[in-house]
């Protein structure tokens, strides 16, 4: 791969990985406004499985590219 298309799989790799945890970190703070929502009452326990499972994999999306980053055997 050239090395340009490298650094920036490096950079959306990390912006992944900022994105989960950012969704991570607004979790707690969300879920207080969505509880007062009357329709969302019932099934706020799915809605958290739903957040929390997207930043699991927008984590999990950014570690595999960074660590795929820096495990590429440069051939020349």
């Amino acid at each position: 791969m050239p090395k340009k298309q490298l650094n920036g799989q490096l950079i959306w790799g990390i912006a992944l990985l900022i994105a989960g945890l950012g969704v991570f970190y607004r979790i707690p703070q969300v879920m207080p406004d969505l509880v007062k929502i009357e329709q969302f009452e019932s099934v706020i326990w799915f809605i958290k499985f739903c957040f929390y499972f997207m930043g699991i994999i927008l984590c999990g999306g950014g570690i595999k590219k960074i660590y795929k980053h820096f495990s590429v055997k440069d051939d020349s």
